[in-house]
């Protein structure tokens, strides 16, 4: 008779409370192995896969793609068992699984998802045996390390699928590892640390044979250490790699498809800014809520792509043309703890300075708690970069692929300025412009910062467009 087990969202680790899922990598009716992924998450840190500690029949999913769960969710039923097979469907392919699970036997019991799933016996790995085919041949980096195990019996104590994914990558055994954390708990360190050791003495010879070129001709030195950079074998101390992936990973790709795709060019002007602040300060002494400067240079660029709507478009490459937009949303850089995200102010062109702002801090907000959702940070059609609050001056921005311009701001401060004939100290800022020279020309380019330009230093200038 077969029983049908529960699999709840795990613990991935780190404090994490929920994940959101991306992709199903198994369907209702699927014959899955002990500790395969079976799901793809999204959590506040990583894109996860998560391995399932049951063989059998999947009865069940719960949750579509895009559904958040917290921790201890239901993620799916297993049927397992010697009946657990499907009554109907094609039997060959129910039966390959456990011929598998015979052949190709788990270093690892499935006690390692998480502390309290598991069986007492070894686990069968359906990716190992498809690494181990002749039709994919696995690369020398990924040969297995060499560790003696010291077998413990019972379940593994690990908590993060990342652990296990590193360890299997590596060929580790887990049961030889004692971990570091609370009642032994296996970190992510202890593996690291594993491979290491095991790695160390096929290190040394190659760092004895670069050892004497170091000193026979010390400009080769940097040839050496490059070539073992590009070759994936660093000294076993000092270096860290730090995996490009989740938000990290999501920015590189962004810009690197600009810089790829988009033919920018950068032009900058220095303005005063003395009369801005003085606006706003007059505005906020009214005792009404308070005005960002960010919302008033937000407002400033509505105004300024109204007039120069070539700005406010995109390029649909395959169709070769350029769509012009009508209405702006505009994104503005925000640094968080994860790394740089952009949310979007919807109808940036409708709104006044109070609510520009009350938007720019509840967007902010979100972004800090990573709370904002996929419609938060999509659809921007012109972004405003406030580099100024890391204390530089000037920039030359990124495009946020795939609009055609980015505005940057760099800090005020008080510089001496030529103001009505006379030396004086004024509060100066720079601002910069990265467009895309596909959309426009550099008249173009600089009408519009020119525009900019004469709004932060008269303020009244932007009344005309009000």
């Amino acid at each position: 008779m077969a029983q049908v087990l529960e699999f709840k969202l795990p613990d991935l680790g780190e404090g994490l409370t929920e994940a959101e899922i991306v992709r199903w990598l198994v369907n209702v009716g699927d014959v899955v192995a002990i500790d395969q992924p079976v799901v793809e998450v999204e959590t506040a840190k990583a894109m996860v896969e998560v391995p399932c500690p049951y063989g059998g029949v999947v009865t069940a999913r719960f949750g579509e793609e895009g559904t958040e769960l917290p921790v201890g969710a239901p993620l799916l039923t297993v049927a397992v068992g010697e009946s657990a097979a499907p009554a109907s469907g094609a039997p060959a392919s129910a039966a390959a699984p456990k011929a598998e699970a015979k052949d190709a036997e788990s270093s690892e019991y499935s006690g390692n998802v998480l502390v309290g799933y598991g069986t007492a016996g070894p686990a069968a790995r359906r990716r190992r045996v498809r690494r181990e085919s002749p039709a994919a041949p696995a690369a020398p980096a990924a040969a297995p390390v060499a560790v003696v195990p010291a077998v413990v019996d019972g379940p593994v104590p690990v908590i993060s699928p990342l652990v296990r994914k590193v360890a299997r990558e590596k060929g580790l055994d887990l049961r030889a590892l004692r971990g570091s954390g609370p009642d032994g708990l296996i970190l992510r360190a202890d593996v690291e640390r594993a491979v290491r050791e095991a790695e160390a003495p096929a290190a040394v010879p190659a760092a004895q044979q670069a050892a004497p070129a170091a000193y026979a001709a010390p400009a080769t030195s940097v040839t050496a250490v490059g070539e073992r950079s590009a070759m994936g074998a660093p000294p076993a101390e000092g270096w860290e790699r730090v995996p490009l992936r989740g938000v990290r990973g999501a920015v590189a790709a962004k810009l690197s498809r600009s810089r790829t795709e988009i033919p920018d060019a950068t032009t900058w002007v220095d303005a005063d800014a003395t009369e801005l602040m003085a606006a706003r300060a007059a505005m906020n002494a009214v005792g009404a809520p308070k005005i960002s400067v960010l919302a008033l240079l937000a407002r400033i660029c509505a105004a300024g792509l109204a007039r120069f709507p070539e700005l406010n478009s995109t390029v649909d490459t395959e169709a070769k043309e350029i769509v012009r937009l009508p209405s702006v949303h505009l994104g503005f850089a925000a640094q968080t703890d994860r790394g740089l995200v952009v949310p979007v102010v919807r109808d940036a062109h409708t709104r006044s300075a109070e609510s520009l702002t009350a938007e720019f801090a509840r967007l902010t907000e979100s972004a800090r708690q990573g709370t904002l959702t996929p419609a938060d940070l999509t659809g921007g059609t012109f972004t405003l970069n406030n580099y100024g609050v890391f204390g530089v001056d000037g920039s030359t921005p990124i495009i946020n692929h795939p609009e055609a311009a980015m505005l940057g701001v760099g800090r005020i401060v008080p510089k001496p300025w030529v103001h009505q004939g006379e030396l004086a100290v004024r509060q100066v800022v720079q601002l910069s412009l990265t467009f895309d020279h596909r959309v426009c020309d550099g008249g173009t380019a600089g009408g519009f910062l020119r525009y900019v330009a004469d709004c932060v230093e008269n303020p009244a200038v932007l009344l005309r467009t009000l």
